[in-house]
C-alpha cells in the first residue's frame, strides 16, 4: 500500500470571455496543478493568475501542452511529425515557464493534454519527442503520463523522473488504456464508485477494467477533472477515504 499520493487537476482552461471549472475554488484542495499553455485552452492572463493562485496555496506547478485546437479543446487528433511535436512542446512549456520565472516559483513537471496525451501513450516517437523536449527544457522536471504507457517508458529512459497518473473518473481497458471518452461507460459518475476506484488503485495496486477484469496499476498521482459537477464535493470525500487509510496527500517529489 502507498504511503503517499498526489493529486493532480487541469486547470487554467478558461480563455478570453469564455470561463471554464473552478480554478479559485479547488486549488487549495489539490496538490499539482497543470495549468493549460495556451493552444487548447488557457491565454496569457489565464496562465498568469493560475500561477499566482498555485503559488498562493502552495500548489506544485506543471505545464499542460496539448495540439493546438482551441475549438476541439485539444481532444480531437491531428497529424503532426515527432518533429512538429516536439517544437509546439517546447514552445507551450517555455511558455508557462516564463510566468512561473517572474513569479519567482518553480515549475515542477509537464503532463501533456488530451488526444496528445492518449497519442504519447501508445506511440513511442510521439513519447520520445515529447519526454526530449521536457529533458532539453530542464532535465529536473518531472513527466506525467499514463500509468504503463509508453510515455512513462520513454521518460525513463531519456532520464526524466516519472509520475503514474491513474484516473478517478475513466474506466480502463485490458490492456490498461483509458475507455475511449466516445464509448459507452467511458466516464465515471457515480462519485462512491470513483473514490472506491482510487481507494483500490492506491491501496492494492490494481484495477477492475470496464469488462470486469482485474489489472495491476501503478499509482503516484491521481487525476481530479475540475469540470466535473461538483469537484470540490470529491476530492474532499477522497482526501477522506484515502485518510482513513493512512495515505498522505502531497505533491508528487515532495514526499518526507
Amino acid at each position: 500500500m502507498k504511503k503517499f499520493i498526489d493529486l493532480n487537476c487541469d486547470l487554467g482552461e478558461s480563455f478570453g470571455a469564455y470561463k471554464i471549472g473552478s480554478d479559485e475554488q479547488i486549488m487549495p484542495t489539490i496538490t499539482s496543478a497543470n495549468i493549460a499553455c495556451g493552444a487548447h485552452a488557457g491565454d496569457p492572463h489565464v496562465m498568469d493568475q493560475a500561477v499566482r493562485l498555485a503559488k498562493k496555496y502552495n500548489v506544485s506547478i506543471g505545464a499542460h501542452p496539448g495540439f493546438p485546437d482551441l475549438a476541439g479543446f485539444g481532444r480531437r487528433m491531428m497529424d503532426f511529425s515527432p518533429e512538429e511535436i516536439y517544437r509546439f512542446v517546447v514552445f507551450q512549456i517555455g511558455s508557462l515557464q516564463a510566468f512561473c520565472n517572474i513569479h519567482h516559483v518553480t515549475l515542477r513537471h509537464v503532463k501533456p493534454h488530451g488526444a496528445l496525451y492518449n497519442l504519447a501513450s501508445r506511440n513511442r516517437k510521439v513519447a520520445d519527442a515529447i519526454a526530449q523536449a521536457v529533458y532539453d527544457l530542464d532535465s529536473n522536471l518531472i513527466l506525467f503520463g499514463l500509468a504503463g504507457s509508453e510515455l512513462i517508458n520513454a521518460g525513463r529512459e531519456t532520464g526524466l523522473a516519472v509520475a503514474s497518473e491513474v484516473f478517478a473518473d475513466r474506466t480502463y481497458q485490458l490492456d490498461g488504456s483509458l475507455t475511449p471518452r466516445s464509448a459507452t461507460g467511458a466516464l465515471i459518475e457515480d462519485v462512491d464508485i470513483a473514490i472506491s476506484q482510487v481507494d483500490r488503485m492506491v491501496s492494492e495496486g490494481t484495477v477492475k477494467t470496464i469488462d470486469g477484469n482485474i489489472i495491476d496499476i501503478e499509482a503516484d498521482t491521481v487525476c481530479i477533472h475540475g469540470d466535473g459537477s461538483d469537484p470540490i464535493d470529491f476530492v474532499n470525500k477522497l482526501r477522506d477515504r484515502l485518510g482513513t487509510k493512512g495515505v498522505q496527500i502531497v505533491a508528487f517529489g515532495n514526499e518526507i
